[in-house]
C-alpha cells in the first residue's frame, strides 16, 4: 500500500510517499519537492561488525545527470566517482543523523539517497535530507529521529526559505545555510554569509528550525501510518565491577595525564596507563588459559577506560573550569603567524595556533586555469578554489598518501565559502586563483586554520582582499544542565566534547559557519553563547594575524602574471580576431602574452614581461582604433596606382592619398616619390559618409618659399584652389594658394 505525507515549505509542496519504490530496503521513500524527485533507501545489516568499536554508517548521494536531461561528459558517458558537490551533499546527510542512532550500534548501516529527478528551483539536498530521515523513520532500524532540513537565504533583506538555485549562483542572497534538526534542537547547520552579524545569522537558524519542526510532523504521521516496530536492540552494558577495577587502577594517572598541555606528552601518557590497566585486570594467565574469555574482559576494560577517560576531563571542565592545556574556556592557545615565506609562490602564509599550523599558498592563473564544474544542474567555470590536505604527518601517523578524504574535501569546501565572501569581482581582479592549505601540524581545528592563513597569503600575493577574515572552533561540554562554552577547542574536546562549531568572518561580521553536535542538539541560549564568544575570539585572532600583514601588499610577486583589462566595441572583436583566428594568433605569436576576448568586448592581456603587454595593447588599440580627421598617422603604402597610393594608417583601415596631395610640386607619377613598403607621414583630411579615408601628405610639408607650387598631375575633387595664369611667376616657384585641410 501507498502512503503519502505533505507539507508546504517555501512556497512549493513537499511530500514524502512511501511503498512504491525499493520495498526490498529496510525503509524507502521518495520525496517530491517542486520537480525534483529523491529516492532515498537505507538498509542495516542484522549482524554487528566482528571488533567495530565505532558505528559503521555510509551515505551515499548518487547524483544522475538524467535527472536533469543530461548525458555525463566524461569519455565513457556515465556516472563516476561523486563529484565534490555531491560529497558535500552525502556529508550534509550524514552529521545530523549519525548522533541520533543508540551508542554501540556497530551495525553496518547504508543510506543512499538517488537523484530522480532535479529541478534547480527545488532543493534536493533538502529533499533527500528529509528523505533519509523518513526512511530511517518508517524501518525497523534503531534511529532517534526524525530530522528535518531547511535552507535560509536573504534577498533584499527578506529571509527566504530554501531559496533557488538560481538566486544563490547569481549572487541575490547574502546568506546561504542549510540547517538540521529534530522538533526540539538543533543538529547541524553549514552555510555562508557576506559579513552578517551574529545577531542576523541566528534569527536565520531560528527561522530555518520553525520550518523543520513543519517537516518533523509529517514524518512522524507517516510512521503512524506505516511505521514498522523497531528491531530489538540492547547495547552492551559494563559491569559495575569493571569500572570500579579500571576506575581504581587508572584514575590517578589518567587525571596526571590528562592535566599534560602537550599532545604527545599526554597520548604517551594516556597509552602507558591503559596498557597497565589492560595488564592488571586481563593477566597473562588467562590469555594462556582462556583466550575467549581474556579477549571480552580485555574489551570491557578498554570501554571503561575510556569511558573513565570521556568523565574525567568533562568534569575537570565543567567542576574546576580548567581545559587539558590549562586554559579557561575563552582563552585562545599562542598565535604565531608569518606572511610570504616562500619565494616562488605567489603568495604564502604561514598560521600556528597552539599545536596546529597550516601553510597556504597563492597562485594567480588566467581563464585558461579555471576549473569545469559539471553536475547534474550546473555547467559553468570555477574561477577560485580552495584545496585542503590533511597529510598523515600532521598527528604524527603513517597513513595513505594520494586522493583526498571526505573530511578534506568538507574542510575544504567549508574555507573556500568563508574566504570567498571576501574576495574581489572578477571584472576588479581578472586572475583564477587557487589556494592551497598543506595541515603540517593538528590539534584542534585545522579548517578554521586554514581560513587564517588563507587570508594572509591572498593579502602576501596582492590580491585586493578588502578585509581580512579569521575563524575559531568552538566547543561545547554538556552535563544537565551544567553547560560550559569552549573557545579554540583541541582535538580532544572534539573528540570527547559535544559540539564542534566552526564559526569565520571579518571583524564586521561572518562568512562562513558549520556546527555539528553529538547530543541530541543545542537550544537557541547555547547558540547564542557560542556566537558571541567566537566573534570574541576571533577579533583576538584578527589582531594576532594583523602583525605579520595588515592590508594587501602593493606589488605582486614577480613570478605571478600580470593581467590587464582592457574593452572593445562589441563589432569590432571580430577583426581583433581575425579570421580563424588569425589575427589574434600573430599578436600571441609576436607578443608572447595571453589573451582572452569575452563577448562584452572585454580582453585580459596575461603576461610576465611588462613590455610585451603593452605591445599586445597597443596592437589591439590600433586593431579598433577609429580614424579621426585632422590626425597624423605614420602609414605603410600598400599599393600604388596612376593616381594615387592606398596608405595603411590602421591594421585593418586604408586611406587614398590623392597624386593632388602627394607635394607641393607638380608629381607626374607616384613611384618618384614612394614605392610600396615606403613608411610615409600622412594627415587625414576626410572621412566621407561611406568611410572613405582621404588623406594628405603635403599639408605636413613646409610650403615652398615664394608661395604655393602649381598643382600635380591630378587634382582632388574638393581642391577649389585658382589655377595659376601664364607668367604670373616662373614654374619653379609654384602658383595658387594649395590645399588646406
Amino acid at each position: 500500500m501507498i502512503h503519502r505525507v505533505s507539507c508546504e515549505m517555501g512556497g512549493k509542496t513537499l511530500s514524502v510517499e512511501t511503498g512504491k519504490l525499493a520495498k526490498q530496503a529496510d525503509g524507502s521513500v521518495l520525496v517530491s519537492y517542486g520537480d525534483t524527485r529523491v529516492l532515498v533507501t537505507v538498509c542495516s545489516s542484522k549482524e554487528p561488525r566482528k571488533g567495530a568499536d565505532f558505528f559503521p554508517l555510509t551515505v551515499e548521494f548518487a547524483e544522475k545527470f538524467y535527472a536533469a536531461g543530461k548525458i555525463p561528459g566524461s569519455f565513457h558517458k556515465r556516472e563516476g566517482r561523486p563529484t565534490q558537490e555531491a560529497t558535500l551533499s552525502a556529508r550534509m546527510i550524514d552529521r545530523p543523523i549519525r548522533p541520533l542512532f543508540p551508542e554501540g550500534y556497530f551495525y553496518d548501516t547504508q543510506v543512499v539517497a538517488t537523484v530522480l529527478s532535479v529541478d534547480p528551483d527545488a532543493d534536493v539536498d533538502v529533499a533527500a535530507a528529509v528523505g533519509t530521515s523518513a526512511a530511517l523513520h518508517i524501518s525497523d532500524i534503531p534511529f532517534n529521529g526524525p530530522t528535518a532540513a531547511c535552507r535560509m537565504g536573504r534577498i533584499d533583506g527578506q529571509y527566504v526559505v530554501n531559496p533557488t538555485w538560481t538566486q544563490i549562483e547569481a549572487g541575490l542572497t547574502d546568506m546561504e545555510i542549510l540547517i538540521a534538526g529534530t522538533k526540539n534542537a538543533i543538529m547541524m547547520v553549514e552555510g555562508g554569509a557576506r559579513e552578517i552579524p551574529e545577531e542576523e545569522v541566528l534569527e536565520a537558524i531560528i527561522r530555518g528550525h520553525n520550518e523543520i519542526k513543519k517537516v518533523v510532523e509529517i514524518v512522524e504521521e507517516l510512521r503512524k501510518l506505516c511505521g514498522r516496530p523497531k528491531r530489538e536492540f540492547t547495547p552492551h552494558s559494563l559491569e559495575a565491577s569493571v569500572k570500579a577495577k579500571v576506575d581504581a587502577q587508572a584514575k590517578d594517572a589518567l587525571q596526571k595525564a590528562l592535566k599534560t598541555k602537550d599532545k604527545h606528552t599526554r597520548y604517551e601518557l594516556v597509552a602507558a596507563s591503559k596498557k597497565a590497566t589492560l595488564e592488571a585486570l586481563v593477566p597473562a594467565s588467562l590469555r594462556e588459559s582462556d583466550a575467549k574469555a581474556a579477549e571480552v574482559a580485555e574489551s570491557d576494560a578498554k570501554s571503561a577506560f575510556d569511558l573513565l577517560q570521556y568523565n574525567l576531563m568533562r568534569e575537570m571542565i565543567l567542576t574546576e573550569k580548567v581545559r587539558i592545556d590549562g586554559r579557561d574556556t575563552k582563552t585562545i592557545r599562542p598565535i604565531s603567524v608569518e606572511a610570504g615565506l616562500l619565494p616562488r609562490t605567489h603568495g604564502s602564509s604561514l598560521f600556528t595556533r597552539g599545536e596546529t599550523q597550516v601553510l597556504a599558498t597563492v597562485t594567480l592563473g588566467t581563464s585558461d586555469d579555471e576549473q569545469i564544474v559539471d553536475t547534474m544542474f550546473q555547467n559553468s567555470m570555477r574561477k577560485f578554489m580552495l584545496h585542503y590536505n590533511f597529510p598523515p604527518y600532521s598527528v604524527g601517523e603513517t597513513g595513505r598518501m594520494g586522493g583526498q578524504s571526505r573530511r578534506e574535501i568538507g574542510h575544504g569546501a567549508l574555507a573556500e565559502r568563508a574566504i570567498k565572501a571576501m574576495m574581489p569581482a572578477y571584472d576588479k581582479f581578472p586572475y583564477t586563483v587557487r589556494l592551497v592549505c598543506e595541515t603540517l601540524e593538528s590539534n584542534g581545528s585545522s579548517s578554521m586554520g586554514s581560513v587564517c592563513s588563507s587570508s594572509m597569503a591572498l593579502m602576501d600575493a596582492g590580491v585586493p582582499f578588502s578585509k581580512p577574515v579569521a575563524g575559531i572552533a568552538m566547543g561545547l561540554i554538556k552535563e544537565g544542565n551544567r553547560v560550559a562554552v569552549l573557545s579554540d577547542i583541541l582535538g580532544d574536546e572534539d573528540h570527547l566534547g559535544d559540539m564542534d562549531f566552526k564559526v569565520a568572518g571579518t571583524r564586521d561580521g561572518i562568512t562562513g559557519i558549520q556546527m555539528d553536535i553529538k547530543i541530541e542538539g543545542v537550544d537557541e541560549s547555547i547558540m547564542k553563547t557560542a556566537l558571541a564568544q567566537a566573534r570574541e575570539g576571533r577579533i583576538h585572532i584578527l589582531n594576532e594575524m594583523s602583525h605579520a600583514i595588515e592590508s594587501p601588499r602593493v606589488d605582486m610577486s614577480k613570478f605571478a602574471p600580470r593581467i590587464t583589462t582592457m574593452s572593445v566595441p562589441v563589432d569590432k572583436i571580430r577583426e581583433v580576431i581575425g579570421s580563424g583566428g588569425k589575427v589574434i594568433k600573430e599578436i600571441i605569436a609576436q607578443t608572447g602574452c595571453k589573451i582572452d576576448i569575452n563577448d562584452d568586448g572585454k580582453i585580459n592581456i596575461a603576461s610576465n614581461d611588462g613590455v610585451a603587454a603593452q605591445k599586445a595593447i597597443d596592437i589591439i588599440k590600433s586593431i579598433v582604433a577609429e580614424v579621426e580627421v585632422g590626425k597624423i598617422y605614420k602609414g605603410l603604402v600598400k599599393k600604388v596606382v596612376d593616381f594615387g597610393a592606398f596608405i595603411g594608417i590602421l591594421p585593418s583601415q586604408d586611406g587614398l592619398l590623392h597624386i593632388s596631395e602627394i607635394a607641393h610640386e607638380r608629381v607626374n607619377n607616384v613611384l618618384d616619390f614612394m614605392k610600396e613598403g615606403d613608411e610615409v607621414e600622412v594627415k587625414v583630411i576626410e572621412v566621407d559618409k561611406a568611410g572613405k579615408i582621404r588623406l594628405s601628405r603635403k599639408v605636413l610639408l613646409p610650403a615652398p618659399e615664394g608661395g604655393a607650387a602649381p598643382r600635380s598631375g591630378g587634382e582632388s575633387q574638393g581642391d577649389r584652389s585658382p589655377r595659376p595664369r601664364s607668367g604670373d611667376r616662373p614654374h619653379s616657384g609654384g602658383g595658387g594658394r594649395g590645399h588646406r585641410s
